[in-house]
């Protein structure tokens, strides 16, 4: 077991694990109280790292004859025409930037073992077809006054589809020159090797964000505020709202039917390169990336 320190809380994390469907570290949150002595509860949670190379935390699961699936958080309610869905809200789920490198390096200290019960031990099962994680995840966020920006978005496309149509609010953007406040080197398979991430401040230093760089792609995840506060599952509880089409990974969802016709995407319209050789349902999204003004910037400054 090893021990990852950040402001107020501790995450005590087992060895590496893994089972049929998702690799992951059982943790142990411990909380102090501001005059740094340990609270006296302690918060079991599942740990794991999603596509984009984030690590997250699981907010519940529904395991059952039709589908295994990890709860991605918070949700909000949108609406396409007379239907409303509701979506997960997955970057509330992201551990905190400042201790991402520390979970990579956890993650190869020893070899993997598998355990195909950990989770059902340490996850609240929610029932089949539930998204909305329970009131221990949400109290939090809705208590939180903080509003990064007002709660507008700190980035936006002027023209929908467009992606050299970016522009980010005046204060917001990333500081590639003078911001860069932390570097590591992880690996991944996935992605072809070497894979390089920078966390960059933005230039009024209110929030941060991170940037990934693999031997083929370039991309960045969804910013984060640079408040203290964690909750009980170790994640900030601050939004920082931004596009979702700025933060697109380098490989992505992306469906198609037998006639060639786009069934589900999360890739910007028209930008699907190939598939994954590995996976077919995710799709090459260098197209989009590579359009987008602050990726161009990132690979000239910093690669």
């Amino acid at each position: 077991m090893c021990a990852v320190d950040l402001f107020q809380v501790t995450y005590y994390l087992s060895g590496y694990l893994y089972d049929e469907a998702l690799g992951f570290f059982v943790g142990f949150l411990v909380l102090r109280d501001p005059s740094g002595r340990a609270r006296r509860e302690v918060y079991p949670r599942i740990f794991y790292k999603d596509s984009s190379l984030m690590w997250r935390v699981a907010s519940h699961y529904v395991h059952d004859t039709d589908e295994y699936w990890i709860g991605k958080g918070d949700v909000q309610h949108i609406r396409v025409g007379e239907h409303e869905y509701v979506c997960s809200v997955e970057e509330t789920t992201n551990l905190p930037l400042e201790i991402q490198a520390a979970f990579d390096e956890a993650r190869v200290a020893r070899p993997a073992k598998r355990d195909d019960h950990a989770v059902e031990l340490v996850l609240r099962r929610a029932p089949s077809g539930r998204i909305k994680p329970y009131a221990d995840f949400i109290a939090p966020r809705r208590r939180n006054t903080v509003r990064i920006n007002g709660g507008r978005p700190v980035a936006r496309f002027t023209r929908r589809g467009d992606p050299t149509s970016l522009r980010f609010t005046k204060g917001y953007e990333p500081d590639l020159e003078r911001g860069v406040v932390g570097r590591s080197v992880s690996g991944s398979q996935f992605f072809g090797g070497e894979l390089r991430k920078f966390r960059v401040l933005s230039t009024n230093r209110k929030i941060q964000y991170m940037f990934f760089a693999s031997p083929t792609h370039a991309w960045l995840n969804p910013p984060q505020a640079l408040t203290l506060e964690l909750s009980t599952y170790g994640v900030r509880p601050v939004d920082v709202a931004a596009p979702d089409d700025l933060f697109v990974p380098g490989y992505e969802y992306h469906e198609v039917d037998e006639d060639g016709r786009v069934t589900h995407s999360q890739i910007p319209p028209g930008y699907a390169g190939d598939p994954h050789p590995e996976d077919p349902h995710r799709y090459d999204a260098s197209r989009w990336l590579e359009a987008l003004p602050i990726v161009r910037e990132f690979r000239r400054r910093l690669l």
